[in-house]
């Protein structure tokens, strides 16, 4: 059963599915103005949290607490250095496996996942 999607969903989804990295909602919501589709702030987090309950949005939260959107699609997962920030993509996803046997065993549907290791970058490190 698809959930029908508000004109503002859509256009939240639409977007960031154009974008090729994850994205505040902040940085969403500058993007639609330039678009001349204007939407609230307010209207775009109320988009996101529906698309996220719907599957089609995963969120990343960051050490600073920024919230980063992307589309379910894109399964990236990260080295984040907790002194600059810096968050390097990891290519593979060593948990994909353990994803499918937990679906199965606790019929439970997954959306998505995030893996992330928190340390020092190599220039944190040289810097320390």
């Amino acid at each position: 059963m698809k959930t029908q999607r508000t004109r503002s969903q859509q256009r939240v989804l639409t977007l960031l599915n154009t974008l090729n990295s994850a994205v505040s909602a902040q940085d969403i919501h500058m993007e639609l103005r330039q678009r001349n589709q204007t939407t609230g702030l307010a209207t775009v987090y109320r988009a996101l949290e529906a698309l996220k309950l719907e599957g089609a949005v995963q969120v990343r939260t960051l050490p600073n607490g920024e919230s980063l959107y992307d589309p379910v699609h894109r399964d990236q997962h990260h080295l984040t250095c907790l002194n600059c920030g810096t968050s390097t993509p990891i290519d593979e996803c060593p948990v994909q496996e353990l994803e499918s046997q937990l679906q199965q065993s606790n019929q439970f549907k997954v959306f998505y996942h995030s893996l992330e290791f928190f340390g020092l970058c190599d220039q944190c490190q040289t810097n320390s």
